[in-house]
């Protein structure tokens, strides 16, 4: 399904090159659970963005679905994104004036789709996450878990095959968080394929695979056996 080999991104910071990225090479399959860990500055996050085809290698290969992504397109790489990526990030990056459930409709409006079909299906998801009774409810009337939940239901709305998770619980107490991992929990559950990116160990741990990164490069990748 996912598969970087020799992956390396670079970044310049006034007169020094970083390597965010050492000859990462790791492969993800379909309905995987992982847990990403390590020290800040690690490589996590570009990582994920890297995944996400938000940010492109400066060398090495990454196979999306058998298709090669690293020459392709902004066109065809945010068509790939649109129908298999969803994201879910600290900061929610809800847009304020709108309604929970317009969030949610919104990657559907941005593609084009008809108001009844986007309607029908954000009422589903709307309804699957606990909200329908905070619809029309704009981010600054909903709680922490509660905004968690609607850039959730917005990352879903597509019903994209990998969800991509970038400390989904760094904003929330311990009983919204609980309640965001469970929840992302059942998303996989159901099929998709889950990658967070997290520094909460209680967090990390639930994974069924757990990889950890230093200065770059994968440390550790370990398969953790649940009861």
């Amino acid at each position: 399904m996912i598969v970087l080999e020799d992956v390396e991104r670079d970044f310049v910071v006034g007169d020094e090159t970083v390597h965010a990225l050492d000859q990462v090479s790791i492969a993800f399959e379909a309905g995987d659970y992982v847990s990403v860990m390590g020290p800040s500055g690690s490589g996590k996050s570009t990582l994920l963005n890297v995944l996400g085809l938000l940010d492109r290698p400066n060398s090495g290969s990454y196979r999306l679905f058998d298709q090669e992504t690293r020459e392709l397109g902004e066109e065809q790489r945010a068509a790939l994104r649109r129908r298999h990526i969803g994201f879910v990030f600290q900061a929610f990056h809800l847009v304020s004036r709108l309604t929970a459930a317009d969030n949610i409709g919104l990657p559907m409006m941005l593609a084009g789709i008809e108001p009844r079909a986007r309607h029908q299906r954000v009422t589903e998801v709307l309804a699957a996450l606990g909200l329908t009774d905070r619809a029309q409810h704009r981010p600054d009337q909903l709680s922490g878990g509660q905004r968690q939940r609607v850039a959730i239901g917005r990352a879903i709305v597509m019903r994209p095959s990998l969800l991509l998770a970038d400390e989904p619980t760094g904003n929330l107490d311990q009983h919204a968080g609980g309640e965001v991992v469970e929840l992302i929990e059942r998303l996989n559950n159901d099929g998709i394929t889950l990658i967070v990116v997290t520094h909460d160990k209680e967090v990390g741990r639930r994974a069924r695979r757990h990889v950890r990164m230093v200065d770059g490069r994968i440390d550790r990748d370990t398969l953790h056996a649940h009861d």
